[in-house]
C-alpha cells in the first residue's frame, strides 16, 4: 500500500486557497448580515467585492472537502500504527504548525488590532493547545473551529485503537449513521423553520460552536475512511450502501447551510446551493478516482509524484491557518499603500504561500525535531508493531499492511 498519496497534495492546496478567497474577498463583508465574525474584524479593510460574490459565496465548502481527506489520511496513518505512535505522529504534525502560527496571529492582533489585549488572551491558550473552546467565547481565528472537530476525530480513532476491537470498518460505520441520522433530522426541522426560530438556531449551532460533536461533519470523516479502504480492496455491498448514505449525509449537510446563507445574505440570495454541492462532489469524484487507481495499480511500481506538489501539501496547513487574521491585515495595508482591493488579495496570496511555505520547509521541521528529542528524554519512542501484533484496528480493513522500519508522518 502506498504511504502517499499525490492527487491529495494540489487537491487540499487548491481548496485551501478557496477558502481564503471566500474569507477574504466575500465574508470580510458579507458577515454584516449575519452577525459579528471573529477577531479578523479588528484588521479588516474598509474594501468590498460584491461583485465576485457569484465566484466567491461558495468557498467555505472546502472545509468539508478538508474533512474527507482528513478522514482518508487519518485511516492511513491509523491503519499502520500503534494507538501511542498515532497519538504522537498527531501531536507532531499538528502542533508545531499551531504554536507559531496561532503566535504570529496574537501578534498581529495586538500590534494592528483594534481590540484589547486582554480578549486574546485566553483565545490563544485553546489555539496553543488545540482545545476545543466550547460553545461560548472566541477563536484567536475563526478558522480554527475547524481544529476542534479534527481533535474530536483523531480522539475518537485514538480511543477506537486501544480497544483493539474496534476497526476502522467500525468507526466508519458509527460515523455514517451518527451523521446521517443527525443530518437528516437537521434538513428536515430546517425545511419548516426561518432562520430565526430556535430550532434553527439550535440546529446551526452544531456546524461551527460545537463541532466537536461530529455531528453535522461525522459523515465527511467516515467517507474520507471508506474511500481509504476502497484504496486498498473493493468494498461490499453493504459498505458500499454506507458510502451513499454518507455521500447523501454531506450533500444534506452543505445544502442546508447553503440555504443559510442564501436566505440570508442578500448579496447572493439569486444563487443557487448545488453550486457547493457541485464542487463538494467534484472533489470527492477526484478523491475516489485516486482510491481506484491505487486499488487497480497494487503491486506494481508507479511513478514518483512532482516534488513541488508534496511542497504544496505541505504549504496548505500554515496557510489554512494564517489567511484570514494574517492575510486580512495583509491586505489592509496594501490598500492602505494605494493597491487596488483585488490586486491586494492575490498580492498577499502570494505573500502568505512564500511564508507558509518557509514555516513549513523550516520552522515546523525544526521545531518537531525538538519536540520528538524532548520526549525521547523524558521516556521512550513508541516502536512500530511487528505484523502478528498488529492491532485489529488495521487488520479490519482486510489488509496486510507493511509496516516501515521508523517511525514517520506518512500523510500530512
Amino acid at each position: 500500500m502506498k504511504n502517499h498519496f499525490p492527487l491529495l497534495d494540489p487537491l487540499r492546496f487548491a481548496t485551501a486557497l478557496g477558502v481564503a478567497i471566500f474569507h477574504q474577498m466575500f465574508w470580510s463583508w458579507a458577515w454584516v448580515s449575519i452577525g459579528v465574525p471573529g477577531f479578523e474584524r479588528t484588521v479588516a479593510a474598509d474594501v468590498l467585492y460584491p461583485s465576485a460574490a457569484p465566484f466567491t459565496w461558495f468557498g467555505w465548502v472546502g472545509v468539508e472537502i478538508f474533512f474527507v481527506i482528513s478522514g482518508f489520511v487519518i485511516a492511513n496513518s491509523a491503519s499502520k500504527s500503534s494507538p501511542t505512535e498515532f497519538l504522537l505522529g498527531r501531536a507532531l504534525r499538528l502542533y508545531p504548525a499551531v504554536w507559531v502560527c496561532a503566535t504570529a496571529t496574537l501578534l498581529v492582533l495586538v500590534l494592528f488590532g483594534s481590540g484589547s489585549v486582554s480578549q486574546f488572551i485566553v483565545p490563544y491558550i485553546h489555539a496553543m493547545t488545540l482545545v476545543p473552546k466550547g460553545v461560548i467565547g472566541d477563536w484567536l481565528d475563526g478558522v480554527y473551529w475547524t481544529l476542534a472537530a479534527e481533535a474530536a476525530f483523531y480522539g475518537l480513532v485514538f480511543c477506537a485503537m486501544l480497544t483493539k476491537r474496534i476497526t476502522l470498518r467500525h468507526v466508519a460505520f458509527g460515523l455514517t449513521i451518527y451523521s446521517a441520522v443527525f443530518n437528516a433530522v437537521a434538513l428536515l426541522i430546517l425545511s419548516c423553520t426561518t432562520p430565526n426560530d430556535l430550532p434553527y438556531l439550535i440546529i446551526l449551532m452544531f456546524r461551527v460552536p460545537a463541532a466537536a460533536f461530529l455531528l453535522n461533519h461525522g459523515c465527511f470523516f467516515a467517507l474520507g475512511i471508506w474511500l481509504f479502504i476502497s484504496a486498498n480492496r473493493k468494498l461490499t455491498t453493504l459498505e458500499q450502501v454506507a458510502v451513499a448514505v454518507t455521500c447523501l449525509s454531506g450533500v444534506a449537510e452543505i445544502y442546508y447551510f447553503a440555504s443559510f446563507f442564501l436566505t440570508s445574505i442578500p448579496a447572493i440570495s439569486d444563487q443557487s446551493a448545488l453550486v457547493p454541492i457541485t464542487v463538494w462532489a467534484a472533489a470527492v469524484g477526484l478523491i475516489a478516482y485516486g482510491a481506484n487507481r491505487n486499488r487497480r495499480s497494487a503491486g506494481t511500481v508507479s511513478r514518483e509524484a512532482p516534488a513541488y506538489w508534496r511542497t504544496l501539501g505541505l504549504i496548505t496547513y500554515p496557510l489554512y491557518l494564517t489567511h484570514n487574521v494574517i492575510g486580512t491585515e495583509i491586505i489592509r495595508v496594501l490598500v492602505d499603500a494605494g493597491l487596488d482591493a483585488t490586486a491586494a488579495v492575490f498580492v498577499e496570496l502570494g505573500m502568505l504561500v512564500l511564508v507558509c511555505w518557509f514555516i513549513s520547509a523550516k520552522i515546523e521541521p525544526a521545531i518537531r525535531a525538538a519536540m520528538t528529542q524532548t520526549i525521547a528524554y523524558f521516556g521512550q519512542l513508541p516502536e512500530r508493531l511487528p505484523a502478528s501484533r498488529r492491532p485489529a484496528f488495521s487488520r479490519g480493513l482486510g489488509l496486510r499492511l507493511p509496516i516501515p522500519a521508523k517511525m514517520t508522518a506518512p500523510l500530512r
